[in-house]
């Protein structure tokens, strides 16, 4: 089972589907991929989506033939995933969304706890900057940039300043992979995307 939390309106739950459609090795029983999100709009438009793309017209299956994953969704907080069984999901994927969670390590926690052993965790986040002189420039492009387009296209300059803000506090990759090392996992290791202005976090549950 794949568990993509954080991630109502599907875009990594689709790429995760169609990779596995794409597969040669087709498994008997089709994988179930579940997206979970705290707010319940944006599961919504991940459902129409998925239903546009006839992934959800057989009443909740994956579509795509035999072998084909099914989606579902759910509403559901990262830090409280009470209705997910222990060492059952084999594929935890969480984009964009650490950042945004209460409590960084309960969430952590739960991803360690429904997670089999050899399971695997990863997350897409925003970063650090690696490199000093790109760096200044990235976070004076953020705080004087970003929350000024905000405001000029889509007539909301608090939630761009909120993730300018939000990025800047969020830990660096080495302080976020101590995070999810204390969380039990293994293996914990990080690439970094445009010099760190994101990077990919995984980790193993032994």
């Amino acid at each position: 089972m794949v568990l993509d939390v954080a991630g109502g309106t599907g875009d990594i739950a689709f790429r995760i589907h169609d990779a596995i459609r794409r597969s040669f090795v087709r498994p008997r029983t089709p994988p179930r991929i579940i997206v979970t999100d705290i707010n319940a709009s944006m599961l919504q438009v991940g459902r129409e989506r998925a239903t546009a793309r006839g992934l959800l017209g057989d009443g909740g299956g994956g579509g795509g033939g035999a072998g084909a994953p099914q989606l579902e969704f759910r509403e559901g907080d990262a830090e409280r995933l009470h209705w997910v069984p222990d060492a059952s999901v084999d594929l935890y994927t969480i984009a964009f969304g650490i950042r945004n969670v209460t409590h960084v390590d309960a969430a952590l926690r739960e991803a360690h706890r429904v997670l089999r052993p050899g399971g695997r965790f990863m997350c897409l986040e925003f970063s650090r900057v690696t490199l000093p002189p790109l760096a200044a420039l990235y976070d004076a492009y953020s705080f004087a940039v970003i929350p000024a387009l905000g405001a000029a296209v889509a007539n909301d300059r608090e939630s761009y300043q909120y993730l300018v803000e939000s990025i800047k506090r969020f830990p660096d990759q080495g302080a976020f992979a101590d995070l999810i090392a204390g969380a039990g996992f293994a293996a914990v290791e990080w690439t970094d995307f445009t010099f760190g202005v994101c990077a990919v976090h995984s980790g193993v549950k032994l």
